[in-house]
């Protein structure tokens, strides 16, 4: 995984957190791995295509992901996640890719980003791809930034010939 990729990631997700949801943001030592990557109760699932393919998930407790509904409503006291507050939590989703788009482009990597899914429920996802785990503390709670990109093939071959 090129290292400007996942700062233009982690760049990404942390100006959502600080400029739209008015959180002071510090990252935590990141690791590295394959296999599974723990959910835990709520994961916003992105898939990455175009120069870079791969996914980024962030995942958070229940109790991180109704205090950042709460911050996109105005600051509201969410008690439970209802079907507005997991649409919310969709468009946190949306908000981070739209960044991560930003971001990549600056590094002149161009890319698309899914539809959010969001996954409910302590769990762990599999991949046979290598990630790297980005722990970003803040008042509301611990967001992990999962990223598992890799440069889109034709991409390495153009630059090769």
């Amino acid at each position: 995984m090129n290292v400007n990729h996942v700062n233009a990631i982690c760049r990404a997700t942390q100006e959502i957190l600080t400029n739209h949801l008015g959180l002071e943001v510090s990252h935590q030592a990141p690791s590295s791995g394959i296999g599974s990557i723990p959910s835990n109760e709520i994961a916003v699932i992105l898939g990455v295509k175009g120069e870079l393919l791969g996914q980024i998930v962030c995942s958070f407790s229940a109790n991180t992901a109704k205090e950042i509904v709460g911050a996109m409503m105005g600051g509201i006291q969410i008690d439970h996640l209802d079907e507005m507050c997991w649409s919310a939590v969709q468009e946190f989703g949306n908000w981070i890719a739209g960044r991560t788009a930003t971001e990549l482009s600056k590094e002149s990597c161009i890319i698309d980003v899914t539809t959010p899914i969001i996954n409910e429920g302590e769990s762990k996802l599999h991949s046979s791809y290598p990630f790297i785990t980005v722990p970003m503390d803040s008042r509301i709670g611990r967001i992990y930034v999962h990223i598992s990109v890799k440069e889109e093939e034709l991409k390495k071959e153009a630059v090769n010939v």
